[in-house]
């Protein structure tokens, strides 16, 4: 029998340049894996901080592995489900 590969969910984020402390937004999401019951929150131009207060739920289960911050304004973070 295989083992279960973990779920894995990659998500690319920016902010408004323009207006100081904007939001964080979703540029694109990447699912290796389920995502559910977060699917829904992972659409384009959608709150980062929802997906992840979704994703991060302790009935989800997912764990952020890595985050990095590519600018003052984006960055990508990578969730991981076992």
């Amino acid at each position: 029998m295989a083992t279960r590969q973990p779920d894995l969910v990659l998500i690319s984020w920016s902010r408004n340049p323009l207006v100081p402390g904007s939001a964080r937004r979703i540029i694109a999401a990447r699912v290796i894996g389920n995502a559910m019951p977060c699917r829904p929150s992972l659409r384009p131009n959608g709150l980062l901080n929802t997906a992840l207060a979704c994703l991060l739920d302790n009935d989800v289960g997912f764990k952020v592995v890595f985050r990095k911050k590519t600018s003052s304004i984006s960055g990508y973070i990578l969730l991981q489900r076992n």
